[in-house]
């Protein structure tokens, strides 16, 4: 905990993956909160029920599971140890998001959630600004929640330990760059809803065999949604005024990514994402960036620059 001047404080937690996820991460969280503000037991209480995920005999892969192909650990696509990599702060508020919006049909706007919606813009031009081989295969991968789709039998809602999957979309790098937003969106949705209880029974079988293999990263970029950790009040202070990931990049994986919610001074609330990118991509990424919402807005009431639309570098 580091105490601020003005009364507030920094809270920052490590959790072991091995133990929980995002989630369950927030469950604890969340019970903390609970006994800070003077509950006597908590509202959700946490179970540890690990055999509702254990594995069945036989064990059968019965689907595709691409997130685990055996690849590289990091190629030069996204960046590694030798390159001069930096993280910027995106914040992306009701204007950037229907500036976004006005580039896709009006069918796949409302068919899509905003993360969608944003995960596939982020992933088309980071990848134009990375400039890969046009024959590169490019992935997105989605950390998806898999609580809602297990039945039989369900988790509980109390259980913290891990329960999602990485489903990629894999395309290369000159159909993602030369194909408009619509083609990444509607590739992102087929990934996302390919997470199936069939699909998280092979995913656990496949863990068995293969040795809990760990996903592909090579041209890979992964998006995880932790706005859930907005939610957290401690009673006195209030809800945070961040509340997430501390930055990109992490676990040695450039290509990582965490979309945040965000309120700025002003009151206007948003969703702010840390990218991770070498120097000279991520001039190439802002100015990119700076081109699509220009023109974008000029059409509805002005243009907002690329200092406003950088927040911070965390």
């Amino acid at each position: 905990v580091t105490r601020l001047k003005c009364g507030g404080f920094i809270f920052a937690v490590r959790i072991n993956h091995a133990m929980s996820d995002a989630a369950g991460l927030a469950l604890f969280l969340k019970t903390m909160c609970d006994f800070a503000r003077g509950y006597q037991a908590p509202t959700v209480a946490p179970v540890w029920e690990r055999h509702r995920l254990s594995t069945r005999v036989p064990l059968p892969v019965s689907h595709a599971h691409r997130e685990y192909d055996e690849m590289p650990v990091i190629g030069v696509e996204n960046g590694g140890k030798g390159d001069n990599l930096v993280v910027r702060s995106f914040f992306f508020g009701q204007r950037e998001m229907s500036a976004i919006r006005r580039l896709l049909p009006l069918n796949l706007v409302n068919s899509s959630t905003d993360i969608e919606t944003l995960t596939s813009f982020l992933w088309r031009y980071r990848t134009i600004a990375l400039r890969p081989d046009p024959n590169k295969e490019m992935r997105l991968i989605f950390i998806v929640n898999a609580r809602s789709k297990l039945k039989t039998p369900p988790l509980s809602p109390g259980y913290y330990g891990n329960a999602f999957a990485f489903p990629v979309a894999i395309v290369t790098a000159k159909d993602l760059t030369e194909k408009p937003l619509e083609f990444a969106l509607r590739l992102a949705k087929e990934a996302k809803s390919s997470v199936t209880e069939g699909y998280m029974r092979s995913l656990v079988n496949l863990m068995v065999k293969k040795g809990r293999p760990s996903f592909s990263s090579d041209g890979a970029f992964l998006v995880s949604d932790v706005r859930i950790f907005s939610a957290i009040d401690f009673g006195i202070w209030g809800k945070p005024v961040y509340g997430g990931i501390g930055t990109a990049g992490v676990a040695d994986f450039p290509g990582s990514s965490f979309c945040v919610s965000a309120e700025k001074r002003n009151g206007e609330t948003g969703i702010i994402v840390p990218i991770c990118l070498p120097e000279k991509a991520m001039q190439r990424f802002v100015k990119e960036l700076e081109g699509v919402f220009s023109s974008q807005l000029a059409s509805n009431g002005g243009v907002k620059s690329p200092d406003k639309l950088i927040l911070s570098s965390l």
